[in-house]
């Protein structure tokens, strides 16, 4: 047996620190958290200093019962979980729940898992830092209070079975409003004057525009109108030199960002690839809000870059973090050895790793130098001059490794916004040529709806959340439902463009698509519904200064400035009391809007969230004849939809047809429009409005959908027609039943027998589990009830 146990988080982390120490040491994972606070009610007592019950899952019991056994083995026990806040507690439970002594445990830390890194730690070992460990037990005590109290005030006042959270509430809020303002927003139209002007010369033609822009279509077609037979001429250039520094390494919060915009990486996908990243030793601690790096990577980026760029491509930079409550002992994310330009691992890793060391690397690198030019146009019969501006770089610098990315706010529209990437030789007072001209109509743009990385700096901004909360508050509310992320179709939208050429001015109406989206975060009915609930009731849970002195008070408590109970117990005694008064007097929630009266039936009209989720409804519970419903289509929402819309649902379900002597239906469906036929389902293709669907055109969906399903079958078992190989996406493979089954590499499907398949679904990971016995079922069922009748959730009172 090994004299030293030394104990990590994760397996992949265990391997790879494994081969750096010797004999003498069994590197173990505890598979992160080793136990949790219990399900029930009394998990926290708040008036006995807010003590928790914890308790040890199923799932886990296997995994404490044998690191207790080696840890009595071991002379030292080492306790090397991360080196955050999560990852100190991580340490203390195992301290805790294996029975260790002082004496004989030690706890290191590193933020990268090198073979140096890992023998430092070894020789600088400490004690569990308990300000760390209180400042995670404060958050995951006040968030389990939040979720216990105000999910039953949810399911009673608002809709049964659902949830709320402290950070999760608050970003919801961001979603909402930032719709509300989207909706709010009335574009209004200018005129955008540019010209292109030539020397005389060939192929010395460049762009000037007006530095303002038109109101109106007369002032504009005015001004185009002046310059038939004006004179143009260059009165004032101007050269300067500019530069522009590179950014600052990765935090936790700008790697997402740049994930996002450069590999379309959601949040979650961008830390789990990190993680990977980490415990197989290639970049350094990635949940970090830190910009400081170390001197060996400073010493390491220098020399990476004398070698492969030479001198005059290196400048030694060090940052700092703006952010009050960061840790400048941690370092930015950043390679672990900035010589591996790239490394060898699956293609989603390798991306994510050039992105890192890219930015790590630029950010010791040169100034790019540029020099601008801007020449001014005057216009003999006007007064306004006309301003052309090129850039020609000088010195790329960090710019021949890295450029960072901006979030696209536009709308996909033509623009005309780019420079001249260089203007032609020029003088003052040299005379030009016009080609021509043109004012085009353009329209202001309403605030940006958030995609995932610019919501995560959203909340970075505001102080909510730190790097281990972005990416499970953004999945969080995307599982609960309260937001979609999805992309939507723009609508045409017509626009005019006036144009001087030749003497003359012309003018066209052109299209472009306006409110395109792709990848944006919209608000769901139910979204909406459960934060104004929130916000009209616990103005303090969704308050952003509120989320944000939050945050700092856990800065407090890591650095030990704080007490946690007593910040739990300023916090917790004002929002019971909330709880119990909104219980107690609070109207049930309704989202309901009363849109007009039915034409027809004479019967009002609303629109309201259904127990299955929005829903348009004519007539009332009240009458006689049983009110008529018909569900929201994607897109639409309860607060936006009109009456003209909401009276087009009607039109669904619609018969389009016989076929086979059996009725045709298009209807739309919880997966989206579709024609039922004999009892089977089909979809319709992207882009078809199932109110414009013909019978023709249905026959063609139905026949097209049978001909695939029948090339897609390969091979039917006689021995169970529920056996068979079909085509899939990947390749061949045997349906049995519900279950989907690989086909072993090189095996010839003609040669599969029914007991190769029997064979494979024995061993199927995944087939379905035995169900469980009468005495599980039972005390699943009373512990599910006792959760979700509860009023005062997670509390214990004397």
């Amino acid at each position: 047996m090994a004299k030293n146990l030394l104990i990590v988080e994760s397996p992949a982390k265990a391997k790879t620190i494994e081969g750096y120490l010797g004999s003498d040491f069994l590197v173990k994972s505890s598979y992160g958290h080793i136990r949790d606070l219990v399900k029930t009610d009394d998990a926290i007592d708040t008036d006995n200093k807010f003590k928790q019950k914890y308790e040890v899952p199923a799932d886990k019991k296997a995994v404490v019962s044998e690191l207790k056994k080696l840890a009595k083995a071991a002379e030292t026990v080492w306790l090397a979980s991360d080196e955050d806040r999560e990852g100190e507690a991580i340490s203390w439970h195992l301290f805790d729940t294996l029975g260790l002594k002082d004496d004989n445990t030690k706890r290191i830390v590193f933020h990268e898992i090198t073979k140096p890194a890992i023998l430092k730690a070894i020789e600088s070992p400490r004690k569990i830092d308990y300000n760390l460990v209180n400042a995670q037990q404060a958050r995951r005590v006040l968030d389990r209070l939040v979720g216990f109290e105000l999910s039953p005030v949810l399911w009673r006042k608002v809709k049964p079975s659902l949830s709320a959270g402290r950070v999760q509430s608050v970003a919801v809020r961001l979603i909402v409003e930032r719709e509300r303002e989207i909706n709010r927003f009335t574009p209004e139209a200018s005129f955008k004057i540019v010209a292109i002007f030539n020397t005389g010369k060939a192929r010395e033609s460049f762009k000037a525009e007006l530095p303002h822009r038109f109101a109106k279509k007369d002032e504009a077609e005015k001004f185009l109108n002046d310059c038939i037979n004006a004179a143009y001429s260059v009165t004032n250039l101007e050269k300067k030199p500019a530069k522009r520094n590179p950014a600052a390494p990765f935090t936790t919060s700008t790697l997402q960002q740049e994930a996002s915009r450069k590999l379309g990486y959601s949040v979650a996908r961008t830390m789990q690839v990190a993680q990977r990243l980490y415990e197989a030793g290639h970049i350094t601690y990635m949940r970090t809000d830190s910009v400081n790096l170390s001197d060996t990577a400073i010493q390491g980026a220098q020399d990476e870059i004398l070698k492969a760029y030479g001198e005059k491509y290196h400048k030694k930079r060090q940052y700092k973090t703006k952010s009050s409550g960061a840790q400048e002992a941690h370092e930015a994310i950043r390679p672990t050895y900035f010589a591996n330009h790239s490394i060898s691992a699956d293609p989603s890793e390798v991306r994510l790793y050039e992105l890192i060391w890219k930015r790590a690397i630029a950010s010791q690198m040169s100034e790019a130098e540029f020099e601008k030019t801007v020449a001014k146009i005057s216009v003999s019969t006007r007064s306004e001059e006309l301003t052309a501006t090129g850039e020609i770089m000088k010195f790329d610098g960090f710019l021949k490794v890295y450029m960072e990315s901006v979030d696209d706010d536009n709308d996909n529209t033509v623009d005309e916004d780019s420079d001249n990437a260089l203007l032609p030789p020029l003088e003052v007072g040299q005379a030009l040529n016009l080609n021509d001209m043109t004012a085009t109509e353009r329209f202001s743009r309403p605030p940006a709806r958030f995609t995932e990385a610019s919501l995560v700096k959203k909340l970075e901004e505001l102080g909510i959340g730190r790097p281990s909360t972005y990416a499970p508050t953004i999945s969080t509310i995307q599982n609960r439902g309260y937001v979609v992320k999805e992309d939507r179709d723009g609508k045409p939208r017509d626009y005019k463009v006036l144009t001087l050429k030749e003497g003359q001015v012309s003018e066209v109406t052109k299209t472009e698509m306006t409110g395109v989206e792709r990848s944006k975060m919209f608000p769901t009915d139910i979204g909406v519904l459960v934060n104004d609930f929130l916000v009209e009731h616990f103005k303090g849970i969704v308050d952003f200064n509120f989320t944000a002195k939050v945050e700092r008070e856990f800065d407090e408590i890591a650095q030990g400035n704080k007490e946690w109970t007593d910040m739990l117990e300023n916090f917790y005694r004002p929002f019971h009391h909330e709880v119990e008064d909104t219980l107690e007097n609070a109207e049930r929630a309704s989202h309901e809007r009363e849109l007009g009266v039915d034409p027809v039936s004479g019967k009002p009209v609303s629109v309201r969230v259904g127990r299955f989720g929005p829903l348009v409804q004519i007539g009332s519970q009240d009458d006689e004849e049983k009110p008529v419903f018909a569900s929201l289509r994607k897109g639409q929402m309860i607060e936006t939809i009109t009456f003209e819309e909401a009276m087009e649902l009607f039109k669904l379900p619609k018969k389009v047809g016989e076929f086979e002597e059996k009725e045709m239906t298009v209807a739309i469906g919880r997966f989206g429009p579709y024609i039922r036929h004999n009892s089977a389902f089909y979809s319709l293709p992207k882009g078809l409005d199932p109110l414009d669907v013909t019978q023709e055109q249905a026959i063609e969906i139905i026949q097209t959908k049978r001909q695939k399903d029948i090339e897609k079958v390969i091979r039917v078992f006689e021995e169970n027609p529920e056996a068979q190989i079909e085509n899939g996406r990947w390749g061949p493979f045997v349906r049995f039943g519900k279950q989907n089954l690989k086909i072993p590499k090189g095996t010839d499907v003609n040669t599969i027998t029914y007991e190769d398949v029997l064979k494979w679904a024995a061993e199927d990971p995944k087939a379905p589990k035995a169900k469980a016995t009468k005495a599980t079922a039972k005390t699943t069922v009373k512990k599910t009830t006792a959760k979700k009748t509860t009023t005062k959730a997670a509390t214990k009172k004397k």
